[in-house]
């Protein structure tokens, strides 16, 4: 006798387990997928009621009286005999629904009900999306702001270049995100429905239900569309909508991977300076081993899950190519997996950044050390300009500079790391002239260009308006489940 494992002994997603909130777990669960199911029956019902077939009242109310509860061990044993998911649904529906049975599904194929739900997850999916986004917008608006002037080492291959702030650095980010947040915005404004086309998109089953009358048909089209909340439909379909919507659907989700792996990635690379760290609980370890580390987690997942995400937009790719003619089944099993855990990753992404954003921490003073190292190589030229305009010879001083220059990086490679160039021109006759000066031409702040006014440009004119319209985020949904 054998006993069945405990649930323990088997995989389970770590969507389900660890990252994904429970709102996009149930969107793409068999609950709302077969209620789902049973809705667009009851909307072809109706519409097919009102325009003119034998359906009556009574029948309608028995299926809506059904809709909610599902039973499934019927429809599990019944598709165990017939080895369609579709039918088996159908028969158990009907066995719920015995004075509607012989309207159920009448005139449709699988796809009216496969594909249409899957359109209706994906829609309602991009909205769950959308409300941790714009908090992680709204936080780095916040961040931006509180930042906007406090100056820091910009980096070029990862090598220090110029002064930039830690508040206009912040902008780019954020810029990333309303890219991805707009992109998603328009596919739920934009989502097409299949409608009730038929067997290969020709509508004829629906054609003969109408005795030939095509204006019932075109109209049948438009009714359950309108009963959906779906404000156009796909023009023509082959039995499937296009699969080209799955790749464009999942590119935008890509966009979001990419934007929020961009700033995941910076902010591991900040942690690594120490001028930049991501929230750390109270009694989060950082390490089994060190117990001083404060690893970059949150992001590493984000950065992690996006790549996840970014690879999985090539299975929709591929899917769409390789259909064949009006429709072939090699898209059925792959979509079960892409469309879901496209959706479960752009969730547990969405809302990692989310909470990172909120949280993230500035080391002021870090960031000034590593600038007063760097400050007085990139500060040389104005040094020089103003020695120049006091009376100095430009060639004669150039080389002069230079050399100071060369031995304070050789001390600071070599030596006790501490950049003493200006202490050096200090000591140098030849730049007298701007001894008093020296402290003024080397402000930090004097290197940062338009970057605080880009900061308060960009967050009044692009970010505020962008976010003022979209939803708020439940605060306690965005912590990390793990």
């Amino acid at each position: 006798m054998t006993t069945e494992p405990p649930e323990e002994a088997l995989y389970r997603s770590p969507f389900v387990t660890r990252w994904a909130s429970r709102a996009m777990l149930e969107n793409w669960g068999d609950l709302k997928k077969f209620r789902t199911w049973r809705r667009l029956w009851i909307a072809l019902a109706e519409a097919q009621r009102e325009l003119g077939l034998d359906i009556s009242e009574e029948q309608i109310l028995e299926l809506r009286e059904h809709r909610d509860d599902i039973n499934f061990e019927v429809a599990a044993e019944k598709e165990r005999e017939v080895r369609h998911d579709v039918m088996a649904h159908v028969y158990a529906y009907g066995q719920q629904c015995p004075r509607a049975r012989a309207i159920i599904h009448l005139g449709a194929t699988s796809a009216f009900v496969g594909d249409n739900t899957d359109l209706i997850l994906i829609r309602d999916g991009l909205k769950l999306l959308l409300p941790p986004l714009a908090a992680a917008g709204r936080n780095l608006v916040e961040f931006a702001r509180r930042c906007r002037d406090l100056p820091c080492l910009a980096y070029t291959h990862f090598q220090p270049a110029q002064l930039t702030t830690v508040g206009k650095r912040a902008c780019l980010w954020l810029a990333d995100l309303l890219q991805a947040i707009d992109a998603l915005a328009g596919r739920v404004e934009d989502m097409p429905f299949r409608g009730a086309k038929g067997t290969t998109g020709t509508q004829a089953s629906y054609l003969a239900l109408f005795d030939g009358d095509h204006g019932k048909v075109e109209e049948l089209d438009r009714l359950v569309a309108a009963k959906m909340s779906f404000h156009r439909v796909f023009p023509v379909t082959g039995q499937t909508y296009p699969r080209m919507l799955d790749y464009r659907v999942l590119s935008t989700l890509g966009e979001l991977a990419i934007a929020c792996s961009k700033m995941a990635t910076d902010i591991r690379l900040l942690a690594g300076l120490k001028e930049l760290e991501e929230p750390f609980g109270r009694k989060q370890v950082g390490s089994s081993a060190m117990a001083y580390k404060r690893n970059p987690m949150r992001c590493e997942r984000m950065a992690s899950l996006s790549r996840f995400l970014l690879n999985n937009v090539q299975n929709a790719a591929f899917t769409a190519a390789e259909q064949w003619l009006e429709r072939t089944l090699d898209d059925s099993a792959i979509r079960r997996l892409s469309l879901a855990e496209g959706f479960l990753a752009a969730d547990s992404i969405a809302r990692l950044a989310a909470n990172v954003t909120g949280g993230l921490v500035v080391n002021e003073r870090v960031i000034e050390r590593r600038l007063r190292a760097e400050l007085p190589f990139m500060a040389t030229e104005n040094i020089l300009m103003a020695a120049v305009k006091a009376g100095g010879d430009r060639q004669a001083l150039h080389e002069r500079i230079r050399r100071h220059a060369m031995a304070a990086n050789e001390r600071v490679k070599s030596g006790d790391g501490e950049n003493d160039l200006l202490e050096r021109i200090r000591q140098d006759e030849a730049f007298a002239a701007v001894h008093e000066s020296l402290a003024g031409l080397v402000r930090p702040e004097a290197f940062v260009g338009r970057a605080p006014e880009q900061v308060d440009e960009f967050l009044r004119e692009v970010a505020e308006p962008a976010l003022a319209e979209l939803p708020t985020a439940d605060e306690a949904d965005a912590e990390p489940r793990v």
